[in-house]
Order: C-alpha cells, then structure tokens, then sequence
C-alpha cells in the first residue's frame, strides 16, 4: 500500500496518551492519562500527543513536526501509544519537507 500524506495525517490523529513538560527535567514525557503527571508538570501545558505532533506555521496552518514525532518514538511506547506505519515511512523521508496543513475540528 502506498503511504500518502492523507494516511500520514491521519495516523498523527490517531495517536494515543499525553505530551506534558517536566519543568524540573525541562524534557516532554508521555503518559496515558492526565491526571497521571505530578506536580512537575502544569496542567495548562498538558496536551493530547495528536496535537503535540502539530506546531502552527503561518496564515493558520500547521505543521507535521519530525521533532516531535521524534520525541514520541524515543520513548519506546510505539504500541501503546498507537505510532503506526505511515509516521514510520514519514519520518524516514527526510528527504521530503514537513507536511504543512489546514487542520480543521470535524465534528461527527
């Protein structure tokens, strides 16, 4: 099967858990439920990690950031987190330049 930015978009929307910033480590962690942070992280900079792997660029739209898909697949957690296929072949193209996309909330 061929890996298009769609199927690529999509598995960022599918990851699983929360992206929060230690501010004693100043380093993200991942855990699978909010509440599970501690005091060392605040929970205003506690975000969904599908969002996490978006950073805003101009005119309203967002970018599929390597880095921090990056800091996701450093934790190891590729199941758990649902990191699939399409981020795989994402991040092994360098070669290619970031995916930048309007994101928009669909409600359904």
């Amino acid at each position: 099967m061929r890996t298009t930015s769609t199927f690529i978009c999509q598995a960022a929307d599918q990851l699983k858990g929360f992206v929060g910033l230690n501010r004693k480590t100043d380093q993200y962690i991942v855990r699978f439920s909010e509440d599970a942070f501690g005091m060392d992280v605040a929970d205003d900079g506690i975000i969904a990690a599908s969002e996490f792997v978006w950073t805003p660029a101009a005119d309203g739209t967002m970018t599929l950031n390597r880095e921090r898909i990056q800091l996701l697949l450093d934790q190891n957690i590729d199941d758990r987190i649902n990191l699939t296929e399409p981020l795989r072949v994402y991040m092994a193209r360098r070669d290619l330049p970031e995916i930048v996309a309007v994101r928009q909330l669909v409600e359904g």
